[in-house]
């Protein structure tokens, strides 16, 4: 129970102060859980001990009860037999005397082990009722240990993200971004500027044939008879006649 005492029954403002000058609290509490439940094998070997010497004392109280009954009973035989004249009534006597001293014996045997038996089995029961409490005590750091593992390991992934966060530049980023929307825009004029030279390197012949191309075309029957209607088909005009049909 010695490190049970050292970690877990030690003021508040000392547990704050231990624990703040651990260099990993979570396996010295790991190592006290470890350290409690070799006390608590320790005890149950104990208590198995204990349980031992109690039953081997209620055998023993037993046995001295049934050897100072026995006596009792052959000293009452002895005289049985000295009334009948089997034997003389001195020998009888004597005998008798004998097996009186022994169930006398017997019987200091008796209050001697009854006592021990006594507090044998109040013993026993104060045992368990420690060993029971420190098997509580396990459970209930075990599991708060659980617990606060999980939260060192929230509380860790968070520390290292806020720190992630803290750690950010802000105006570089922003500078970053700056860069790269210049860089996009002059991609884009650069484009710009590529198309309108490529406007700008067609010949000459290639206008003309643009032009050519959109006044010299083939008109359809409809705008023939139109203008024929018109009297807009004399000499100057279009009077190329479409394709035959």
């Amino acid at each position: 129970m010695g490190i049970f005492s050292r970690l877990f029954n030690i003021g508040k403002a000392e547990a704050h102060n231990a624990i703040d000058q651990l260099e990993d609290p979570i396996k010295m509490t790991e190592q006290g859980i470890r350290d409690l439940k070799e006390d608590l094998n320790k005890s149950l070997q104990g208590l198995a001990e204990i349980k031992a010497l109690a039953i081997r004392t209620r055998n023993d109280n037993a046995k001295f009860k049934a050897d100072a009954q026995v006596a009792e009973q052959k000293a009452i035989a002895l005289l049985q037999r000295a009334q009948s004249g089997q034997i003389s009534m001195e020998e009888a006597d004597r005998l008798a005397g004998e097996m009186l001293k022994n169930k006398e014996k017997f019987e200091q045997e008796v209050q001697r082990t009854t006592k021990e038996l006594t507090s044998h089995e109040a013993a026993v029961v104060k045992m368990e009722q420690n060993i029971n409490t420190l098997k509580s005590k396990v459970n209930q750091y075990e599991n708060e240990l659980r617990t606060l593992k999980a939260r060192a390991k929230v509380s860790e992934a968070t520390k290292k993200i806020n720190k992630q966060l803290a750690n950010v530049d802000a105006s570089s980023t922003v500078a970053m971004l700056e860069r790269m929307k210049e860089k996009v825009a002059q991609d884009e004029a650069l484009a710009e500027s590529y198309g309108a030279i490529a406007l700008e390197s067609k010949t000459i012949d290639d206008e003309v044939d643009k032009v050519l191309n959109t006044t010299t075309g083939v008109q359809s029957q409809s705008l023939l008879e139109l203008k024929a209607k018109m009297g807009l088909l004399g000499t100057g005009n279009n009077t190329e006649t479409p394709p035959a049909q």
